[in-house]
């Protein structure tokens, strides 16, 4: 159906409309249903109630794209270059890189592609319909608009349905809305600019009935059902590039055509001034190209990502993408969900209300473990009997169950209920016995009309009572006294007592739930509701329930907020409860929020300008949730979005990292994510930045350590060019050094651990370039220590008159042993290495040593390595010269670290004294 045809308007208003204009709109008679044919017709015209599928790219396509990149295109030009000049081991080395990036990416990227699958495979198979008067079962594919539908619990909601008949319906509709409790269905229309969670005489698509039964018309299907119009937006939103993968693409331009540039000077350079062949320059020049290209660079990013994604999985976070490790420690912004995430979504009773006070209770979730405080201090049960009579009440006026399930406690039933009943095992009641003592005689269930439950219950002795719990408003008018702290005496009702705490507990985003009962009904044996509303009841107390924050989602609020990170909640619950557990969690020092109303008041630039001040957006659509992503992002913000429902899906997908919740997620949300949470805990995506952080310092390690010997080659090579000289170093010598040093020294780095203060820095300028002035200059001033090793030793073996295979064997040697020692260097940027933890700190750095030693010695004096490469056996002296000169590369980096820090220092110091 489209969204914009008069059918789609009136669909989209129909919760403001009478129950009599929603069948007129669907031309459907109550009783009959629609006919057989009329229904068929239907379907033909409008399609079956099923979401399109996306439309996909060849896989043939998606394979070839991974390798549009300029880096790419270089490892490839660097693998022809290598294969024409003979050693094939090496070109298949380059090749065999460039192709296990283009795997790893293909696959990542079908994994992506199946989160429009997902949402499609929550609609209903099955539907109870209205037809030709007759209830029958259909497959949900053949419903059409004007259908009558039946739901009863346990039913996945078909379609969407204006509900035209309810008996104590709720439906869970977390995964649509973000509310966190079963919504109470009602058939009265609301106002047209009702929000999605307000709209309670619907029920949409894919939502779950978790108790009683209903009948409704169906208003729309497929495509234009609410879920639809979310997988409709979430195919239309454009996935978001990591930073680290946007500074890789503009690093490999710049250093590509950096090459080029010098390979080019290089050849014109020989054959304008020096005199030298067209075709003896062509090979120094791609020689040069080939000593400035990094090609294990790549490999080195792919190995140090998937260490963080294996070190992340260890800290219940499942990486689902490469690049979005790295971009996990670029965040500046979590906007993350509410229930589940930063709550447990377990409803827990925190206050119970009494005529004489109020009573905290400790102790969250469906576990018994917890206990009773007043005045902040620890409550014996002795003390307060009452306590024990308001559990009883509240295990016996409850129709659901606890189960312990392997060291889990989880409710069958309604949560709130649930919350009850752990309630009453914290005030010391024995749950089955209680049930068994006071056996139920009759009920009324709870419904929404009546905002009641009342049960009847006779003890063996034949004693009856009647139990109530409610809204507190229609609990209290039921009301003619309190229990008193003694429950055998009682006290008249003082409402203003009641309204004043009931207001006080609603302020703070609480759930109410008023108890009662009435004794003396020994000869009753059923219920009536006029023997309810005939009154009389004692009013025991009234309990103020939440979904209260995780004990370790506060911590890591704090830590994320110290590590300069805002969390911003988005959610689809009210905003009263949303501000309340803001304030909990301290999300700033004055929590703010915004309602799904008001942004859609402010267009896009408006928006942006209120969003970095506002911490609690409440009542959000999935287009709030979208628009809110885009406007951080629009200020340069580097946004992760956590969420679990079918609404985060598209700004999930839109997020530089999305966050899935592994347990209570919908497969839509997992398959739309990069990450997803093992534990469903906010907890986790903190210690994933820290993860995250840690992987992109090694990345800049791994760049600073590798370039370093690329500029050293290079040196050689141009250095020899300009100054008319043999050349120092081979092309296969140079793959060698290439080859050798990533897949040893290099590597080792991807195994560092968080430097000290990871977590105390603020979050890096997602502008700021993977190659900074600083790291540039370490770089450089490194590599020429490294041309001027290197040289130097060449020039003094052919001086010593060293053969000419002996002398770039040398050169070589010193290149690799300027590296061993300037690994120890890079562990550390700035922080001095020269201490035990420098040398011995990381185990995979002397592994990485020890191999590359291994690697050497036949390299230099096994015959075959010789005849391979060019190389000769050199002697001891030679080896002390090289040695000498890794340790003046070891003080020299050292020296000019401790520069470093006494400038930095010094500038501390002078903001210090500026700012005092």
């Amino acid at each position: 159906m489209d969204r914009t045809s008069p059918a789609a308007e009136a669909a989209a208003f129909a919760h403001a409309e009478s129950i009599t204009h929603a069948l007129e709109a669907g031309r459907v008679d109550r009783r009959e249903g629609l006919s057989a044919d009329e229904a068929a017709r239907r379907l033909k015209a409008l399609g079956p109630n099923e979401l399109p599928p996306p439309r996909r790219r060849p896989a043939l396509l998606r394979f070839l794209l991974q390798f549009h990149n300029v880096l790419i295109y270089a490892l490839l030009v660097a693998g022809a270059v290598t294969l024409v000049l003979g050693h094939l081991v090496d070109a298949g080395v380059i090749f065999g890189v460039v192709l296990i990036n283009a795997v790893i990416g293909f696959l990542q990227e079908g994994k992506a592609e199946r989160a429009l699958d997902a949402i499609r495979g929550m609609l209903s198979p099955r539907a109870q319909v209205l037809r030709d008067g007759t209830r029958r079962e259909l497959p949900a594919s053949e419903l059409v608009p004007g259908d009558i539908v039946f739901l009863a619990a346990g039913d996945r909601v078909p379609a969407d349905v204006r509900l035209i008949e309810v008996r104590s319906l709720r439906v869970e509709e977390a995964a649509l809305t973000g509310e966190s409790l079963p919504v109470d269905k009602v058939i009265e229309p609301v106002a047209r600019d009702a929000p999605l969670g307000d709209r309670r005489c619907m029920a949409y698509s894919g939502t779950l009935v978790t108790y009683g039964q209903g009948v409704g018309v169906v208003i729309a299907t497929g495509a234009a059902t609410e879920i639809g119009r979310i997988s409709t937006l979430l195919g239309e939103v454009e996935g978001m590039t990591t930073p680290l993968l946007r500074h890789i693409a503009a690093f490999s331009r710049m250093l590509t055509w950096a090459i080029l540039a010098i390979a080019a000077a290089a050849f014109a350079f020989g054959i304008v001034l020096r005199g030298y062949q067209p075709g003896e320059m062509f090979l120094a020049a791609v020689g040069l190209a080939v000593a400035a290209i990094p090609e294990g660079l790549p490999a080195i990013m792919t190995i140090t990502l998937a260490i963080g994604v294996q070190r992340m999985a260890r800290r219940r976070a499942i990486v689902r993408r490469l690049p979005a490790v790295e971009a996990l420690g670029s965040v500046t912004v979590i906007c993350t969900d509410k229930t589940g995430t930063l709550t447990r979504n377990e409803m827990t009773v925190q206050r119970v209300i009494t005529g004489d006070g109020v009573v905290a209770v400790s102790g969250v979730g469906y576990g018994p473990a917890g206990g009773f405080e007043r005045d902040g201090r620890e409550l014996e049960l002795a003390e307060a009997p009452l306590l024990e009579l308001i559990g009883r009440t509240a295990l016996l006026c409850n129709d659901a169950a606890l189960r312990n399930e392997g060291g889990e406690w989880k409710v069958v039933g309604d949560p709130t209920d649930g919350a009850l009943l752990t309630l009453a095992a914290k005030a010391g009641v024995d749950l089955d016995f209680e049930r068994e003592a006071r056996p139920r005689t009759d009920v009324i269930p709870f419904e929404s009309e009546h905002c009641f439950m009342a049960t009847l219950h006779h003890d063996h002795h034949g004693a009856g009572v009647v139990l109530l719990k409610g809204a507190p408003e229609r609990v209290l008018s039921l009301c003619s006294q309190q229990s008193a702290a003694d429950p055998q005496a009682q006290q008249p009702l003082a409402p203003e007592h009641w309204h004043a705490q009931i207001e006080a507990a609603a302020a703070d985003g609480m759930r109410l739930l008023a108890v009662a009962m009435r004794r003396g009904e020994d000869g009753l044996t059923a219920l009536t509701f006029a023997d309810i509303e005939r009154g009389g009841f004692t009013l025991l107390g009234v309990l103020a329930l939440s979904d209260p924050p995780r004990a370790e989602a506060v911590e890591a609020v704090a830590n994320c907020r110290s590590a300069g990170i805002r969390v911003k909640m988005i959610t689809g619950d009210h905003a009263v409860t949303a501000r309340a557990i803001g304030a909990a969690l301290a999300l700033a020092p004055e929590v703010r929020v915004m309602t799904g109303a008001e942004i859609e008041a402010l267009d896009d630039d408006a928006l942006a300008a209120r969003v970095v001040d506002t911490e609690i957006f409440a009542r959000a659509s999935p287009e709030h949730k979208l628009r809110l992503v885009r406007a951080l992002q629009a200020r340069g913000e580097v946004v992760a979005m956590t969420g679990d429902g079918v609404n985060d899906a598209p700004a999930l997908k839109r997020a530089d990292v999305g966050v899935a919740m592994g347990r209570n997620g919908t497969e839509a949300a997992k398959e739309a994510a990069e990450m997803v949470l093992a534990d469903d805990n906010f907890a986790s995506v903190a210690a994933a930045v820290e993860e995250g952080r840690t992987v992109y310092d090694n990345i800049r390690k791994a760049i600073a350590y590798i370039l370093p010997t690329n500029i050293g080659q290079a040196g050689m090579v141009f250095f020899a060019v300009v100054f008319g000289l043999t050349m120092p170093i081979t092309p296969a010598q140079i793959l060698w050094v290439n080859m050798i040093t990533a897949v040893t020294l290099a590597l080792a780095l991807a195994f560092e651990a968080p430097e000290p203060d990871i977590m105390r820095r603020p979050p890096r300028d997602p502008a700021e370039p993977l190659l900074t002035a600083f790291l540039g200059w370490r770089i450089v001033f490194v590599g020429l220590l490294l041309v001027g090793g290197g040289m130097g030793l060449f020039l003094w073996e052919s001086a010593r008159g060293a053969g000419l295979e002996a002398a770039r064997t040398a050169a070589v040697n010193a290149l690799l042993i300027g590296e061993v020692f300037y690994l120890f260097n890079v562990r550390s940027f700035s922080a001095s290495i020269l201490n035990r933890a420098g040398f011995f700190g990381n185990r995979y750095v002397l592994l990485a040593i020890a191999l590359l030693l291994a690697c050497q010695l036949p390299f230099t004096y096994l015959p075959a390595m010789q005849a391979l490469f060019s190389t000769a056996a050199i002697g001891l002296d030679a080896w002390l010269r090289i040695l000498a000169f890794g340790l003046l590369v070891l003080f020299a980096v050292e020296v000019e670290k401790a520069l470093l820090r006494r400038r930095l220092t010094h500038r501390a110091r002078q903001l210090e004294e500026a700012n005092p």
